[in-house]
């Protein structure tokens, strides 16, 4: 009897193959066309002018003026970005108008260059530079002649409506006053007046009527009152002090037209009125801090102004007509986060109700940078435009996912995960409709647990916590970018017009091990109480998990220098060293604990410091005594060494070192012949770049002959030069990175027109005797021994430069959580992208024709320039405006880093440098591999069945 065919069963087999291909196919597709593990946000920083574009029909729209140099389009219904420009920062903005309701008019570098933009799409349509002999105000105030009156203009380009004349006011040498009567037909001078004025002026002068100036006197303490009547000028002098009396701080004037002057305290706002034109009497005060917009026209000869101020938890938004100060059309109470500040900028606007009554809307700017529209009684949108300038940033663990769950949970869980897996199994197989197709992706975004409020065994999801200028801290998720928390610090908030702290860096101070104590991890927060560099340092700590700050403390020194230390106490608080400007070094946290720790360690502790403008570097230890008695926390300190750099040839750059929480994987690298290199691993190691004189300007400042560029390795304990490199013809911008034992750094050639990076490697030859397997067998290796800077290491370098296409903004290099996946670039670029470029792009050893062995090792070909793979800029299609940092976090996953880059935008993705290979995907259908395995189980049971069916048959007969 012939034996029965296995066609099912092979096909059967064939068709379980399919499947599994289909599966990793439509995974990868997912994958690329999805992105799940990236995210991009958009700002346009702090709010510095705006000018409302409201018609009855079409989009309504507000554009404005920021701080980061943008010009944006923003929709008046939800704040989001129309169009925006981010301007390169050597050309700032000045101002900003409307023209002909479908212009945007711009005034740049000082008043020199003026563009005009389309209104609906933002396309540039024209460009021109004004030539002026002098650097002058943008802001042009003419005195126009119309009916015998003055006004006020500030735009530059309005016309003079037909008139015959003008004057223009001017002040000289702040204390004399100059009147010109212009011809407006021919500019020609008509009459010119000059007076003398008995004091300095400060400068701030405002239009108080039609030929009326109030103008503030150099010692801020008086206000002259300066009249143009006739061709002549009259001045009277009137008092601060006179007008309020306890009057306390700086203060600044704001023009309100109709004779209303705004006086302004960092704490109070008081309204004054033009008395004829002898005085100036106070029709009204606020105690609180408050906000005042300028005056917007309403009627024909009628203006209202805003005043914003703060009551209690709530501001208040009042509407007032400057012919009638006492009065009020509106006064409204809004809700807002108390986490923004105090208001600092106010934009009125008016639309028409539908009772034919107006209506007020207010763009308000608050202290932390924020950007809010209030409307009827409520905040119709608010954007976090802080954001957008980050000036450091920190990470931190999630809480771990607390045990116990209800059975109903189970079961809910269990029957969600069986109905997500048949959808999935349905479309692979192109078995799914469009509703399925749909219901996919959303399982997908929600399977992917990646916006959960607790770690994973991964550690994908963090908390990416960053410290932005206004003094305001920010808890961002890395799953989906959203703000968890928020805190403007009460210390490094600053007075409208008093003095500005400064925040300095953000730091991990506790980081508790979760099995073992139940605090929540803090960060550190340092700051300045002023710009000066004697100014007294601040500290505020903050919870992680809730923003909540534990503790706030203004130092009685200065911040100099920042040194975090590996070192912790008992409490898992980390050590740092503040260095004041009297050299002095402080030891922070201030406890017993922490004092005991570092007094152990302190013989092994030095440190640098780089003085730019004295253009040396000098290395210091520590001693245990201290100028300030009985401060036993504070420790004065000992030069050792200082290398002077000469300031006619040389001026220092930059200079880098290894990131404090590196790992490297091993000292030892293994070359294509089987030889061993150990890697100067020297956590003391300094990169630092110097550049000629005549080079340190801009691209193109000197001739080839007059630039250089000479990188160095120097030992931070000896001061020993381990190494020197002269680059002929080069000039900065510099940017470098340090990792492991090599550097790689970015500069312009001036003789090859050409970008390039240079990488040097420095590998430790006084261990190679380590490479005899007798010596290891016997003991007799030093791969043990204590390393020391002061043993003069005998040192390899290894270096190679290659042109580079693009220009650089920032550098970094991708964290691994053991440094055993391969090492990658990550190069922000002038497109304000961010490149990933595999480190053995950058070996030293690459040659034009490499051996085999060399080729076994993994070595690519030499090529004169580096390659620019299009696939391999992390941000895809993204650009982060205004880059200016990339921050690498190691994951859990070692195969995995975080990336994190900011600027004007922000971005954020998981990269994979040498690919995941230690897991498999979160898409992976785990209910389709079970269903594989089931029915290869069946289908063995099956043949085992079919097989013994069979050997029966066949011993029958």
């Amino acid at each position: 009897m012939a034996a029965p065919p296995r066609r099912p069963l092979l096909t059967l087999l064939a068709g379980l193959l399919v499947v599994a291909s289909l599966a990793t196919l439509a995974e990868a597709i997912y994958e690329d066309q999805v992105g799940l593990a990236d995210w991009h946000q958009k700002y346009i920083g702090k709010v510095k002018q705006a000018v409302y574009h409201s018609q009855k029909s079409g989009r309504r729209r507000v554009v404005v003026l920021t701080e980061e140099n943008v010009i944006a389009s923003l929709d008046l219904r939800s704040g989001d970005i129309f169009w925006r420009h981010v301007i390169d920062k050597n050309d700032l903005l000045d101002q900003l108008s409307l023209s002909l309701g479908k212009y945007v008019l711009t005034l740049s570098s000082g008043g020199t260059i003026l563009r005009a933009w389309n209104l609906p799409d933002g396309q540039m349509i024209w460009e021109t530079n004004l030539q002026t002999s002098t650097a002058s105000n943008p802001q042009l105030h003419v005195m126009f002649r119309l009916d015998d009156g003055f006004m006020l203009y500030q735009a530059l380009m309005d016309q003079f409506h037909g008139k015959r004349s003008f004057l223009l006011m001017g002040i000289a040498r702040s204390s004399k006053l100059a009147l010109y009567h212009l011809s407006a037909k021919t500019g020609e001078v008509l009459k010119d007046i000059q007076e003398s004025l008995p004091g300095e002026l400060s400068g701030e002068i405002v239009l108080g009527s039609d030929d009326v100036l109030v103008a503030l006197n150099k010692a801020r303490s008086s206000l002259f009152l300066i009249k143009f009547n006739s061709g002549r000028i009259s001045y009277n002098k009137v008092h601060v002090s006179d007008l309020v009396q306890d009057l306390s701080g700086t203060f600044k004037l704001q023009s309100l037209s109709n004779g209303v002057i705004a006086l302004q305290t960092p704490s109070t706002v008081s309204l004054l009125k033009l008395k004829d034109t002898d005085g100036l009497e106070v029709v009204q005060r606020f105690d609180q801090p408050a906000a005042l917009s300028d005056a917007l026209t309403i009627a024909e000869k009628d203006q209202a102004f805003a005043v914003v101020r703060h009551v209690g938890s709530q501001i208040e938004f009042i509407v007032k007509f400057t012919s009638d100060v006492s009065s009020e059309i509106i006064r409204e109470k809004v809700n807002i986060d108390q986490h923004r500040g105090n208001v600092e900028k106010v934009f009125l606007n008016s639309y028409i109700r539908t009772d034919k009554s107006h209506g007020f809307r207010a763009l308000v700017v608050m202290e932390d940078h924020s950007l809010l529209l209030i409307q009827q009684g409520k905040v119709v949108w608010s954007r976090e435009d802080g954001l957008a300038s980050i000036v450091d940033v920190t990470t931190s663990e999630l809480p771990v996912e607390k045990d116990g769950v209800s059975v109903a949970d189970v079961e809910h869980n269990l029957f969600e995960w069986l109905k997500g897996h048949m959808l999935k199994l349905k479309g692979t197989l192109m078995l799914a409709n469009a509703d399925e197709v749909a219901a996919i992706q959303a399982l997908r975004l929600k399977s992917s647990e990646k916006n959960k409020m607790t770690r994973d065994h991964n550690g994908f999801r963090k908390l990416l916590i960053v410290l932005t200028k206004a003094g305001k801290v920010i808890a961002l998720h890395t799953g989906d970018g959203r703000i968890i928390w928020s805190n403007l610090l009460p210390s490094l908030r600053a007075s409208r017009f008093g003095v500005m702290p400064s925040a300095l860096r953000i730091y991990q101070w506790q980081v508790p091990h979760h099995s073992v104590m139940r605090e929540n991890p803090s960060v550190l927060v340092v700051g300045k109480s002023g710009a000066e560099s004697s100014a007294p340092g601040v500290f505020s700590i903050l919870d992680s998990y809730s923003g909540e700050e534990l503790n706030a403390m203004k130092l009685d020194h200065s911040v100099v220098q920042i040194i975090p230390l590996t070192l912790k106490d008992l409490s898992e608080q980390r050590l740092h060293l503040i260095v004041d400007s009297n050299s002095n070094a402080h030891l922070y946290p201030k406890s017993p604990d922490a004092l005991d720790v570092f007094l152990h360690e302190m013989p092994n502790l030095y440190f640098y410091s780089v003085d730019i403008l004295a253009n040396v570097i000098r290395g210091y230890s520590l001693q245990k005594s201290c100028d300030i008695e009985g401060d036993e926390y504070c420790f004065s300190t000992k030069e050792l060494w200082s290398i002077i750099f000469p300031s006619d040839s040389e001026r220092i750059a930059i200079s880098e070192t290894r990131k404090m929480n590196e790992v490297v994987h091993t000292q030892a690298k293994t070359i294509g012949d089987h030889d061993v290199m150990y890697k100067y691993l020297s956590k003391n190691l300094v990169f630092v770049a110097t550049v000629s004189p005549k080079a340190a300007g801009d691209i193109g400042s000197a001739l080839p002959e007059e630039a250089s560029l000479v990188a160095y390795l120097i030992d931070a304990v000896t001061g020993r030069i381990l190494h020197r490199v002269t680059h002929h013809g080069a000039q900065g911008p510099i940017h470098a990175v340090l990792s492991e034992n090599w550097v790689v750094y970015h500069y312009f050639n001036l003789r090859a027109h050409r970008f390039e990076m240079a990488v040097i490697e420095i590998y430790d030859q006084s261990r190679a005797d380590n490479k005899d397997v007798m010596k290891l067998i016997l003991g007799k290796h030093n791969l043990s021994a204590p390393i020391t800077s002061y043993a003069g290491p005998e040192v390899v370098v290894k270096s190679q430069s290659y042109f580079f296409t693009h220009s650089v903004k920032a550098m970094a290099v991708t964290q691994t959580a053991k440094g055993i996946t391969s090492k990658q670039l990550l190069i922000g670029t002038i497109s304000d992208q961010v490149l990933a470029l595999d480190k053995r792009y950058l070996d030293p050893r690459r040659s034009a024709n490499p051996t085999q062995q060399e080729k076994e090792e993994g070595i690519i070909p030499l090529t004169d320039s580096l390659p620019i793979i299009p696939q391999s800029f992390v941000t895809h299609s993204h650009q982060v405006e205004a880059l200016r940092g990339i921050v690498s976090i190691p994951a859990k996953l070692e195969s995995t880093t975080l990336v994190f880059t900011y600027g004007v935008d922000l971005f954020y993705t998981q990269l994979a440098p040498s690919r995941t290979y230690d897991s498999l995907t979160d898409e992976f259908s785990y209910a389709l591999l079970l269903i594989t395995i089931a029915v290869l189980v069946a289908a063995i049971i099956v043949t085992w069945i079919w097989s013994k069916k069979k050997e029966l048959r066949d011993k029958w007969r």
